[in-house]
């Protein structure tokens, strides 16, 4: 590709992925009120939510019991991690057969690089959609542009034009030299990276759309947010030359629970770490990653919040190493007159899962085998189908 090429840059988003992956698994969900998260009496949030749920008012990241407030006949759905997984990487495999230069955002989100491809921006897009569709069965919209800021605030614009009652599936494409003029209009909460706080700040200052952005001066912009300030500015003027960035490396993977009542009661606090970190441990694998940090996140009843890491000696996606090291982690915590809203476990610093042959099996890789053959039936008859004894006859004892 030479220098002065006019970059095609796709951006792709799979529509209300989770949801979408569930009416697989019961079609008779489609074009119902649903929502994949937390139960209420459990303080949960809503992971993802069915079109049918949003027109409701129902909101990813919102509280469960909010939600089936607005929407009292709303379907709670349980998470199914392990299918995500499959169905992303299915999605990715069909991005990289595409180009060499995809960057995965998030399990349901990608830019894709198709700038040395010849046929024009729209067709490349419309013949991804119509590909991701036929082979996966997933609604997915796509936004284009000469840079990746414009093409992802393209994918949102487009979903938000959309009057479909159902999945969006929205192409919009912004020819190249017509970034500042699309962006324009645009209310300020459009640009990528503005959120709740800096949006205030923008209407404060009286600049209310994304041309109100790009028509003020740098100087007063970056009195306010400092360097930010000028990369805003570009941002409004539709310039962003960042690259697609290949590689991508997911952070953490993490659980955590908030409790319908504080509690102080250390066994119980034990029991649920446990439980977090075999959830912990089931996500890793399914990704086939390993963790080389583990992280304990608490909350006490008064909201304040402590996070703990190790560094591991060797990268794990085991159970029972990820709870043995959070529980370390949570008797540094505790305070036993202090009750506990929120107990979170995670795994940080991850890496691909490499298996090592040797000639006696260790019990490290005895224990895998038996996780991965657990992880495989839960897949089969659910997420409840096997659980630790010790579990269920603590449960058994307080009911």
């Amino acid at each position: 590709m030479s220098k002065s090429a006019t970059r095609k840059i796709l951006h792709v988003d799979l529509d209300a992925f989770f949801c979408a992956v569930e009416e697989q698994r019961e079609p008779s969900l489609a074009g119902k009120a649903f929502a994949v998260g937390g139960k209420a009496d459990q303080r949960g949030v809503i992971c993802s939510c069915s079109y049918p749920a949003r027109r409701k008012g129902v909101r990813s990241a919102m509280p469960t019991g909010q939600a089936l407030r607005l929407c009292p006949e709303l379907i709670l759905i349980s998470t199914h991690f392990g299918e995500y997984s499959a169905k992303s990487s299915q999605v990715m495999e069909i991005f990289h057969q595409l180009s060499g230069l995809v960057e995965q955002v998030s399990v349901d989100e990608a830019f894709i690089d198709v700038t040395d491809l010849p046929e024009p921006v729209e067709q490349i897009a419309r013949a991804l959609q119509a590909r991701v569709k036929l082979d996966t069965s997933l609604p997915c919209s796509i936004g284009a542009a000469s840079n990746k800021l414009v093409a992802k605030i393209a994918t949102d614009t487009g979903k938000n034009q959309s009057r479909t009652d159902g999945y969006p599936q929205a192409i919009l494409c912004v020819p190249a030299g017509t970034e500042r003029s699309f962006l324009s209009p645009l209310p300020v909460r459009a640009m990528w990276g503005v959120g709740p706080k800096m949006e205030s700040i923008l209407l404060g200052m009286g600049l209310r759309t994304i041309g109100d952005i790009a028509n003020c001066s740098v100087d007063r912009l970056e009195r306010r947010f400092g360097k930010s300030g000028v990369d805003l500015h570009q941002h409004a003027l539709g310039i962003d030359n960042r690259p697609v960035t290949v590689s991508y490396e997911a952070k953490s993977i993490s659980q955590e629970v908030t409790f319908a009542r504080d509690t102080t009661d250390l066994l119980f606090l034990r029991r649920t770490l446990h439980e977090l970190a075999i959830k912990v441990g089931y996500r890793m694998r399914c990704e086939g990653l390993c963790a080389r940090v583990i992280r304990l996140k608490l909350r006490f009843a008064d909201f304040t919040t402590h996070t703990r890491q190790v560094m591991l000696q060797a990268p794990t996606d085991q159970d029972s190493v990820i709870a043995t090291e959070a529980e370390t982690l949570l008797m540094k915590l505790w305070q036993p007159d202090r009750p506990v809203r929120l107990i979170g476990v995670g795994g940080a610093n991850l890496v691909e899962h490499v298996h090592q042959l040797t000639l006696w099996e260790s019990k490290t890789q005895k224990e895998r085998k038996l996780l991965i053959a657990l992880d495989e039936l839960r897949e089969k008859y659910g997420k409840e189908a096997v659980q630790r004894a010790d579990h269920i006859r603590k449960r058994h004892k307080e009911e």
